[in-house]
């Protein structure tokens, strides 16, 4: 896009503010006075299908035309978010054939939205014909209404971006996946056949896999149901456009691609390539308050937006308490929203450079189980201690002085995690668990954070990028994976692997050679045995470089060929082989040292993944010596600007360090904080004092 919409101009800074039984109406015309007085930007409210098309063709819009005027007359943007997840109650007797199929054959019938206690819940499956022709005819009655109205900015589509991991099998589903499946294998049923082992005759008895087992079926089964989440993404968003094609369009999901990632269709790439940005929630109360979850959060959806801009579209402002996420846990654990965890909060995501923060509530729900969750405000839409730390950020954002901030980009690290969704598969229909694949590919990510090291993420079509990659959990790996990587070591890229790449192929059919799919000559080893055993395996340690870190899930014994044996298990045998090949070099480790990182956070695997960078010559860009801190550079134009915050409840005094020929100069200014909260020290190094919950931000001009 060349010419931002308003609504991408500075830093949009907002809220969710209605969603239809919330707030009172009586509450609105104030409510939205304090909001520009308090230095908001935006509302975004849910348009929820269910409570404007109360009968067929007759639409109930007088709520929302006061929101826009509304935002209109007090200088905000309204970000529309369409909710055709919540159906009208009469669709549900109207066409009972496209209520959602669950796996045993049950229907879903209307439920209530917990977060907007309504009815209409989860909608209707849209690969019905009927269903999605009556969902286009509110998109379409929504896009014309407001269109054209002063308080539009934008629209916001498929909330959280995923879909329930059990539906749908209903008649017109199955129809859509012996479609997906012409397109994968042509319409001769011979390809099939083979990978499926099922001997169809005809195609009309092909029928998707009920359970899931470690069978090309079920992999099949679940890359369909995300690719066809997304072509309805797609359909939203070219409607959309084809009725408004100067407002922007925007998604969020739940920054779920490493966890629930194919489970629950979920691909943040798939969904940031629809839509002109793309956003995420993340709450602390539901992942916990551990610095590196929301980092982690942050930089994968920062790496699937490919440079498109990307918001911290619900971010947590109030308690919660009686959810499962939650109970049993601590107060200080997100919990509870102090105004310091509030300014912690939006700190960490500005400094993994989003382009704009929107809170989950303005004010809190009056019912339901989520009833005084997440608003900054109080109840009754009163000021509170939390509201005017929000105020306080929402204000100093919009200075002008922070315009070069927030054109500035993170620099990049020059390390790289590989995401493999066909690989995240295999974990879920071996080990019917998300956890294995999530523990692997997060507890490496964390393992290089925790030493001031931020990978990117990065898929198949973003390799070539790519200088030093990090490969976790490859038991399952895609034939053309294997050759991009091929290719990519040759032409003189670093891998590193964990244990046994392209096992299995793209159909969990076992390669006779292992690795597999010619991975054996790029590592220059073969596999000598295999333990399958995750059960027994949490103490697994080996030899490596001087350390005895852990690893887990599965064992590896290599075999070198022409490569190199750097690392040992107990009993003598190889454990880690090094190995150049081309212009390139690769590492091969026999176990998954990610989940041992996980399991453990010990100084014997720490050790290990501070050697790994130094064997791949990746240095931190900039590194505190007191880890409580987080520290990310970020590039501009004409200078750079350093941002360090404080995870800790506790005041940290550190010594901060360059890495490279970058330097400190006298040309200092502090945006966020105080001046005599820093002091330099020497050229590379300055010695700072950030408050406990709090950050400092660092022009450094050039």
């Amino acid at each position: 896009m060349t010419d931002k919409p308003a609504i991408y101009q500075g830093f949009p800074y907002g809220a969710v503010y209605f969603r239809k039984t919330n707030p009172p109406a009586a509450d609105w015309e104030r409510d939205y006075a304090v909001a520009r007085e308090d230095g908001f930007t935006s509302f975004r409210h849910w348009f929820m299908w269910a409570g404007i098309e109360v009968a067929p063709g007759e639409y109930e819009w007088d709520d929302y035309d006061r929101q826009l005027d509304l935002a209109a007359a007090n200088g905000l943007t309204t970000v529309i978010a369409e909710h055709v997840t919540i159906a009208p109650e009469w669709l549900f007797t109207t066409y009972p054939h496209a209520r959602y199929e669950r796996s045993d054959g049950s229907k879903i019938d209307s439920q209530m939205q917990v977060s907007s206690s309504i009815g209409g819940t989860p909608g209707l499956c849209l690969d019905n014909d009927e269903a999605r022709e009556a969902a286009g005819r509110f998109v379409s009655e929504l896009v014309t209404r407001y269109r054209n109205h002063p308080g539009t900015g934008g629209y916001d589509v498929w909330n959280e971006t995923n879909i329930d991991p059990d539906v749908c099998y209903c008649p017109a589903t199955q129809a859509r996946f012996r479609d997906w499946l012409r397109k994968r294998y042509g319409d001769d049923l011979s390809a099939l056949r083979t990978r499926w082992g099922r001997y169809y005759s005809r195609w009309e008895d092909v029928q998707a896999p009920r359970s899931l087992g470690l069978y090309g079926q079920s992999i099949d089964w679940l890359l369909f149901r995300r690719d066809r989440a997304h072509e309805l993404l797609r359909w939203r968003v070219e409607l959309i456009k084809s009725l408004d094609p100067d407002h922007p369009v925007t998604a969020h999901g739940v920054a779920g691609s490493l966890g629930f990632g194919i489970e629950k269709g979920i691909d943040d790439w798939m969904a940031a390539a629809e839509v002109d940005s793309f956003g995420f929630t993340f709450v602390a109360s539901r992942r916990s308050d551990r610095r590196w979850k929301q980092a982690l959060a942050v930089e994968l959806v920062r790496s699937a937006s490919a440079g498109k801009p990307f918001w911290h579209a619900e971010m947590q402002a109030g308690p919660l308490w009686l959810q499962p996420q939650v109970v049993g846990r601590p107060l200080d654990d997100g919990r509870v929203s102090t105004p310091d965890d509030i300014r912690y909060w939006n700190l960490m995501s500005m400094a993994g450079g989003v382009n704009g923060i929107y809170h989950l509530r303005w004010r809190p729900l009056l019912d339901g189980p989520l009833f005084q969750a997440f608003g900054a405000y109080d109840l009754d839409g009163s000021r509170t201690d939390r509201s005017r730390q929000v105020s306080a950020i929402a204000r100093w954002a919009a200075e002008p002085e922070q315009r070069e901030l927030w054109a500035a980009r993170p620099a990049p690290s020059g390390l790289s995690m590989l995401f493999v969704p066909e690989s995240q598969a295999y974990g879920l229909v071996a080990r019917h668990s998300r956890k294995p694949y999530e523990h692997a590919i997060s507890g490496a990510w964390r393992a290089f954070y925790d030493l001031a090291v931020v990978p990117d993420f990065r898929k198949l079509d973003q390799l070539a990028g790519a200088r030093v990659a990090y490969l976790p959990y490859p038991t399952l790996l895609p034939d053309e994976w294997a050759r991009a990587l091929t290719e990519w070591v040759h032409s003189g890229g670093t891998l590193i692997s964990e244990a046994t790449p392209a096992w299995f192929n793209d159909h969990a059919h076992v390669a006779t050679r292992r690795p597999g799919a010619g991975l054996d000559l790029v590592f220059g080893a073969t596999e000598f045995d295999v333990e399958f055993t995750p059960d027994i395996l949490d103490d697994l340690q080996f030899r490596s470089a001087g350390h005895r870190p852990y690893g887990g899930e599965i064992k590896e014994r290599l075999t070198p060929t022409t490569g190199e044996p750097t690392g040992w298990y107990d009993d003598g045998t190889v454990a880690v082989v090094d190995h150049e090949f081309g212009e390139g070099r690769t590492r091969l480790i026999g176990t998954m040292p990610g989940i041992g990182y996980r399991n453990h956070e010990d100084d014997g695997t720490r050790g290990f993944f501070e050697g790994l960078l130094d064997w791949a010559g990746i240095r931190p860009v900039v590194r505190p010596d007191d880890e409580r801190l987080t520290a990310r550079l970020h590039l501009g134009e004409h200078a750079d600007f350093l941002w360090l915050i404080n995870s800790s409840r506790d005041d940290v005094e550190s010594t901060v360090r360059f890495s490279g020929e970058r330097t400190f100069t006298k040309d200092l200014r502090v945006l966020w904080g105080s001046p005599d909260q820093v002091d330099i020290s020497e050229a590379d190094a300055t010695r700072v004092r950030v408050n406990a919950r709090d950050g400092l931000v660092i022009r450094i001009g050039r």
